[in-house]
């Protein structure tokens, strides 16, 4: 690879750390072309993007981020894959399917929304965080409940009314 080449993914790397919020560092060596192909279509699936990346080139493209990265730049030994998603549990879900199958893919580390998470340890809470639209969704049900239950009282107690009325007027 040329160094315009390398410049080129580096940029191309950075462009991609600076527009997503929503990043996860995998290790999927040791997974023959059939496994990774059925992880590829996994991630598709579930609207995640996968991509396998030179580690040095990513430390470089994570250098020049405006984001701070932490630890994470520390686990970027050996075989390292990019899955990049716009809901944040959604790799941890596809990676712990997954390894009901395999062994792998290793969760090196994560970076959700200025959130950095380091280690395989980690899926479990990965995997439990809610979504925006599922934390908006909790915040709405939550909200409709008291007015659901004075809606409710309202309209049975106007039933009584109108029982109590209608039994007066046939008297």
């Amino acid at each position: 690879m040329t160094r315009e080449e390398k410049s080129q993914v580096i940029k191309d790397l950075t462009g991609k750390l600076a527009d997503n919020n929503i990043i996860y560092l995998a290790d999927i060596s040791n997974l023959n072309a059939s496994d990774t192909s059925n992880l590829r279509r996994a991630c598709f699936k579930a609207n995640v993007n996968l991509a396998v990346v030179k580690n040095t080139l990513l430390a470089k493209a994570m250098e020049q981020s405006d984001k701070d990265f932490g630890d994470l730049s520390k686990t970027l030994k050996g075989n390292t894959s990019m899955m990049v998603s716009e809901t944040g549990n959604a790799p941890a879900k596809v990676i712990k399917e997954f390894r009901k199958k395999s062994k792998r893919p290793i969760l090196k580390g994560a970076y959700i929304e200025a959130a950095i998470y380091v280690g395989d340890d980690q899926l479990d809470a990965l995997v439990n965080i809610k979504s925006k639209e599922e934390l908006i969704g909790d915040v709405i049900t939550i909200l409709q409940s008291p007015a659901k239950n004075v809606i409710s009282a309202l309209q049975s107690g106007g039933g009584k009314l109108a029982g109590i009325l209608k039994t007066l007027s046939e008297k």
